[in-house]
């Protein structure tokens, strides 16, 4: 049977075991932020949604498409590289409606860049 020494005598082998294993316990926490395009926690599912249907790089006729097809209405804007839309959803854990102003951003090329969400004025989403 192998005895522990201490610490000061340890192997390098078992500094890197300690390593990897405090790296794979952060992990999980590290992705929880990971693509979030809203501070507002009540929009999780909506950000979800959008992020997993219009990943970056989906070109501006497919966003359109998108949005036209779920019914979501689209606000006038006088930035040629944004498309502004109103998004609603009911959050599945609180049964609650939520609504979100998304404003999605193109590169020159017409392709998803990224995109933002806030409440929309009169949502349940306000605090």
């Amino acid at each position: 049977m192998k005895r522990l020494g201490n610490l000061t005598r340890s192997s390098p082998a078992s500094f890197t075991g300690i390593f990897l294993l405090s790296i794979l316990a952060i992990f999980p926490f590290a992705g929880c932020s990971r693509g979030r395009h809203t501070s507002d926690s009540r929009l999780r599912q909506i950000d979800d949604m959008l992020d997993a249907q219009l990943p970056a790089g989906s070109s501006r006729s497919k966003v359109s498409f998108y949005l036209s097809s779920q019914g979501f209405p689209l606000e006038s804007t006088n930035d040629p590289h944004a498309l502004v839309a109103i998004v609603h959803h009911v959050d599945t854990d609180t049964l609650r409606p939520e609504t979100a102003r998304v404003t999605f951003h193109f590169d020159d090329r017409d392709n998803l860049t990224s995109y933002e969400l806030a409440a929309a004025p009169g949502s349940a989403s306000q605090p």
